[in-house]
């Protein structure tokens, strides 16, 4: 009996401990799953958090590349602002002092200008100034702008100074009498405004045509250039010859023969050429012409350093 008793006592050990030993493997589970949940909720917590810091320094990233490219933007519609408004000329005291005394310079110095343009040998005189590196200053005719806008766009584009030469040519019309020659004037920077596309363009420049001095209507002249004057238009002619617009058929050497013996004993040159459609001789010659004026020392100017 006393024996029965204590296997059955045994058996509840046993029981009692494989039960202990259930819970334990129980709990030991119930345990490491709770931490791999704990972990796998850490580890997507971590996630969560660096993809909202990522996130975060994208945005941030984002914002200042943002302000960078605006800072750029703006600084690059300042610089054209800049460059647009360096090309459009301006009377100041200085520059009227300073074309008072065109004639006269401590160093040497040279103005290309040409006149009665632009046309189809424009864009000749275009190439070789490009090649050259040097400016000059085109006094416009506004009959021949309207027929070449393409060109005066590339003349004002290149850097080159655009002057006004009137309109027509036509002496009889442009000196009927002061009035006439600030409308053909008017006119002419109209037509140049449209086709370089600015519409503050005003060159505060102009050629009478046949020059200023002298000649059938010399009083009409003289009070027109009163009449500019008062506008805020300067009258230039010139103290330098091409030669190219003496004589019906000039040769290379004539241009060269006549730019050497005008411009002798002088530091400042306002050289008279043209760009016309007839004159292609002075398109040929003008590489001569730059290397002979580089060569005794002249440096290229235009009236952009004046006004």
């Amino acid at each position: 009996m006393k024996k029965g008793h204590d296997n059955l006592y045994s058996m509840r050990q046993l029981n009692h401990r494989g039960n202990m030993i259930a819970k334990k493997r129980r709990l030991e589970m119930a345990l490491l799953l709770l931490a791999t949940i704990l972990i796998i909720l850490i580890i997507t917590i971590s996630q969560h958090i660096k993809k909202a810091q990522d996130a975060k320094a994208y945005q941030e990233q984002l914002v200042q590349y943002q302000a960078e490219q605006a800072r750029l933007e703006q600084e690059r519609i300042a610089e054209e602002e800049r460059k647009r408004k360096e090309k459009i000329p301006q009377v100041t005291e200085q520059a009227v002092q300073d074309f008072e005394s065109i004639y006269h310079s401590d160093t040497k110095r040279a103005f290309l200008t040409f006149d009665d343009g632009p046309s189809p040998i424009t864009p000749n005189i275009l190439d070789t100034l490009k090649e050259k590196n040097v400016k000059a200053t085109f006094f416009m005719l506004g009959s021949s702008v309207k027929n070449f806008p393409e060109t005066v766009k590339r003349v004002y584009d290149e850097g080159h100074y655009i002057a006004n030469h009137g309109y027509s040519h036509v002496y009889s019309k442009i000196y009927t009498s002061p009035q006439t020659v600030l409308d053909e004037y008017n006119q002419t920077n109209e037509a140049i405004k449209e086709a370089i596309g600015e519409p503050e363009f005003n060159s505060h420049l102009f050629r009478f045509p046949g020059g200023l001095a002298g000649g059938k209507y010399a009083e009409i002249k003289k009070q027109a250039k009163d009449l500019l004057i008062q506008n805020q238009i300067y009258a230039i002619d010139w103290n330098c010859l091409s030669g190219d617009a003496e004589t019906s058929t000039p040769t290379s050497d004539y241009l060269m023969s006549r730019l050497q013996a005008t411009s002798q004993g002088k530091n400042s040159l306002i050289i008279l050429m043209h760009d016309a459609q007839a004159k292609k001789v002075t398109a040929d010659t003008l590489p001569q012409i730059i290397d002979y004026l580089a060569g005794q020392g002249y440096e290229f100017k235009t009236f952009y350093d004046i006004f």
